[in-house]
């Protein structure tokens, strides 16, 4: 049977036995598609059932989720989280709160997460969770509620030694701080490595609610620095307008880059000067406001309700708002107006057509499970702090967090060269962060 023919049958079965699972269907098919070049060179990858072991998840938990919100209405909720592989460590991934969380959308991020973590060098297995709630115009009392009784079901799930669950869209420290009270008070320990991402007074880490984003713009500085580019003088445009987008675009302009425009769900914000930093970060962490609402405070920046971020012409694009948000017509915009470099802060946030958009027309690309692993990595560092019963400086964990995309940079085009695709950072990053697992699974036995 040829290769072709071989991962054909691998992605007819993923169809099959996960109907309905569009985004999970398309994180599993990028993988597959990159795992030709593996099996072409090294089939004995193609033993012991390893590849339908990997995109099968190890466990799959989901839950009620009832709470009573300040009318004293009872409401539900549909809580998950999918344990997909914990040969090279405790499962470690974030919990997403967001009406568009379903089984799908888990499972791909879960999958996504196994070979970011493996990417990034530490002993990290993958998972992701969440639920299908929206913290958004809810009270912190209603927020509390639900997070405390999320955590009365996931509890019994996790632990420092078993899984450890960080925060992802609609799960910031607020969040955070009420499902650790909850584990705390359930559990009677406290247990400071069971989740990351922890208010900084009670063992989190510096750093780590900025290292997405920062990890995402160090990625693209070592993609421009291999074509002897910098970010000095770039236009740069970085669309979402949270903690991710907004640590990317203060990053990439100490580099010395103006980021042009920025974005939220119901408009964007272009500013030819660059964008204000401080004022948008008051503008959304402390008054949780609309990117409308920083464009009326701003001279020069205009707001549009309508159109897409994307047809602003820019040098380097850093998707980190969510899934599929730059397709394919949006990637040819992009080529034909001169950009030149694309890195995902979010997961996935580009579709297959726009990839393929981005191969031909010589756009530098790197994937998500590649650039936003800096968040990741940060959360492991945050681990080893809380193991050691340490605290370390904001200058250190930058500096650790720096390497790591530094490396992994580098074993991305290092193993892209290695099969025969230079530059090709998608294929880089899906052989060598498969490869790495599948040897320990090899090593590990058929379990």
């Amino acid at each position: 049977m040829s290769v072709d023919s071989t991962i054909k049958g691998y992605y007819d079965k993923i169809l099959n036995r996960n109907p309905g699972e569009p985004e999970f269907h398309q994180a599993v098919h990028e993988v597959l598609q990159s795992l030709k070049f593996v099996l072409t060179k090294d089939a004995h990858y193609d033993d012991f059932g390893l590849i339908e072991r990997m995109v099968e998840p190890e466990r799959q938990i989901i839950f009620r989720v009832p709470w009573v919100d300040d009318t004293g209405v009872v409401q539900v909720n549909r809580g998950f989280r999918v344990q997909f592989n914990s040969t090279l460590g405790p499962y470690k991934g974030g919990l997403r709160f967001h009406p568009s969380v379903n089984l799908g959308i888990v499972k791909f991020l879960g999958f996504e997460q196994i070979f970011k973590n493996s990417l990034t060098g530490l002993p990290i297995g993958g998972a992701k969770g969440g639920a299908d709630f929206d913290p958004k115009g809810r009270s912190d009392r209603e927020v509390m509620t639900f997070c405390q009784s999320f955590m009365t079901e996931l509890h019994r799930h996790i632990g420092e030694y078993r899984d450890v669950p960080a925060g992802d869209i609609g799960v910031g420290g607020r969040e955070i701080g009420y499902l650790f009270g909850q584990y705390r008070r359930l559990t009677n320990e406290y247990e400071s490595g069971v989740l990351t991402g922890k208010g900084l007074k009670w063992g989190g880490s510096l750093v780590r609610t900025e290292a997405t984003g920062y990890g995402a713009v160090y990625f693209t500085q070592e993609m421009l620095s291999a074509d002897k580019q910098r970010f000095d003088g770039a236009r740069v445009t970085v669309s979402g307008s949270g903690n991710v987008a907004i640590y990317a675009a203060q990053k990439a302009q100490e580099l010395g880059a103006t980021v042009i425009a920025m974005s939220d769900s119901s408009g964007y914000v272009h500013a030819p000067d660059g964008i204000n930093i401080e004022l948008l970060k008051d503008v959304k962490e402390r008054r949780r406001g609309r990117m409308s609402d920083y464009a009326a405070e701003v001279d020069r920046v205009t707001y549009r309700d309508s159109g897409s971020i994307w047809d602003i012409e820019t040098d380097v694009a850093l998707p980190c708002a969510t899934q599929n948000e730059l397709d394919g017509e949006a990637a040819k915009t992009l080529a034909d107006q001169g950009c030149r470099y694309v890195a995902e802060g979010a997961n996935m946030p580009c579709t297959a057509d726009a990839v393929d958009v981005f191969r031909r027309r010589g756009i530098h690309f790197a994937p998500g499970k590649a650039a936003n692993a800096g968040g990741v990595a940060t959360s492991a560092l945050e681990m080893q702090q809380n193991a050691s019963r340490d605290s370390w400086s904001f200058g250190y964990t930058d500096k650790r967090l720096r390497s790591i995309m530094s490396n992994i940079f580098q074993t991305c085009a290092t193993t892209a060269e290695e099969y025969d695709q230079p530059g090709n950072y998608v294929v880089g990053a899906n052989i060598a962060g498969f490869k790495k697992v599948a040897d320990a699974m090899l090593a590990q036995g058929v379990i």
